[in-house]
């Protein structure tokens, strides 16, 4: 490969530079503004729900936090999969929460409900499935098991914007969704990320937090003024986005259906056709009735090899990660004091593969046979 890898990165160009320049020069208020609420507006759109149901901030975990202060009060708990980013973790301890870690189906490496309900207490309040590399796994089950115990749902969609499940876009069914729009996810504002409910309590909590609480402060924001004589009756925080993040978030998304979404699944179809069978690599399972836009590519390999394969291929210029490390071992989190099996286990065996629009069909061929080489050595 003439130039280096990446395992993953941006792919911006003129169009989001020009975007940007716009807002500087044109509107000339790089705050919190009218390029937002246009944001807002065509990510409505593109899902196919109203304006009002659409809240940004400046990153998924603000998005995460704000819906978990919005839905759950302070000392309740929420289910969700220790395999995941601690953003997960903190977004819900940060809002006064309690996380309660769970095992992930090996499969999937999305939230086992039979794990799940062996936890719940009579504190339990939401459940937080995390679509693990996009994928929306199980959807269904996990919506019917909160609906059987009168549980909120908080999607972590961290991976999944413009995927599908069962034909509909995540984040225009059910309860709450979040996404990222950080540097390396499918679409990107720079950072960034936005809240999806139907829910206007819901909704209106997360507009007004993400700008300290102050009340119906949004609606001043998007005709360029400012609340003055106000009223706070909640803990809120400064989580808003920026215009210059929506401007470049805008074009982004104008490029996911054409360009960005396709060459993520085609690149990750190469993988799957490419390392079906090699003995030694497993991969996770995906739905023929989803449609995955594919933010990482993970594989298992053998624990005893995990290591040695990543240094072999890292000799060979192919950077690998690991997405993630439990946040139930983390020290906030326990330090290990809860025992998950089967998340243990796969943490030893998972190995992220780079994938993003910037790769080559030739160069996710080239990965595959090095990965092929290293196992057979």
């Amino acid at each position: 490969m003439s130039t280096p890898l990446r395992l993953s990165r941006s792919i911006v160009g003129q169009a989001e530079a020009e975007a940007v320049s716009r807002v500087i020069i044109e509107d000339g208020y790089l705050g919190m503004g009218s390029e937002v609420k246009r944001f807002e507006e065509d990510i409505a759109a593109f899902l196919g729900v109203p304006a009002n149901h659409v809240i940004t901030a400046n990153t998924g975990t603000a998005a995460l936090h704000l819906a978990v202060q919005a839905a759950v009060e302070p000392g309740r708990e929420v289910l969700v999969q220790s395999l995941t980013f601690v953003a997960s973790f903190q977004a819900i301890s940060a809002a006064g929460a309690v996380p309660v870690a769970c095992e992930v189906r090996p499969e999937t490496c999305t939230i086992d409900l039979d794990d799940a309900a062996r936890r719940l207490t009579d504190k339990t309040a939401a459940i937080m499935p995390v679509h693990y590399a996009s994928n929306p796994a199980y959807l269904d089950d996990v919506y019917a098991f909160a609906q059987r115990h009168g549980l909120r749902v908080i999607e972590d969609a961290a991976h999944a914007f413009g995927c599908r499940h069962d034909g509909r876009l995540v984040g225009t069914f059910g309860d709450i969704a979040c996404f990222s729009f950080d540097g390396i996810k499918n679409i990107t504002s720079g950072e960034g990320g936005c809240i999806v409910t139907a829910d206007q309590t819901v909704a209106q909590r997360c507009r007004d937090a993400r700008l300290l609480s102050v009340e119906n402060d949004t609606e001043k924001r998007f005709t360029g003024q400012r609340s003055w004589d106000f009223d706070v009756t909640r803990q809120g925080w400064r989580y808003h986005m920026s215009n210059l993040m929506a401007a470049i978030g805008r074009v982004q998304l104008s490029r996911l259906p054409g360009e960005f979404g396709p060459a993520r699944k085609a690149l990750a179809a190469i993988y799957r056709e490419e390392l079906a069978g090699v003995p030694g690599v497993t991969l996770f399972a995906t739905r023929p009735e989803d449609d995955i836009i594919p933010h990482i590519f993970v594989v298992r390999i053998d624990a005893a090899r995990r290591d040695a394969v990543k240094e072999v291929l890292a000799a060979a210029g192919v950077p690998t990660g690991m997405h993630y490390k439990p946040a139930h071992l983390l020290s906030f989190y326990g330090g290990g004091r809860t025992c998950l099996p089967v998340t243990e286990a796969l943490y030893h065996e998972i190995v992220t593969l780079p994938l993003h629009p910037g790769i080559t069909a030739e160069e996710v061929r080239v990965i595959c046979a090095e990965l092929r080489k290293a196992l057979a050595a």
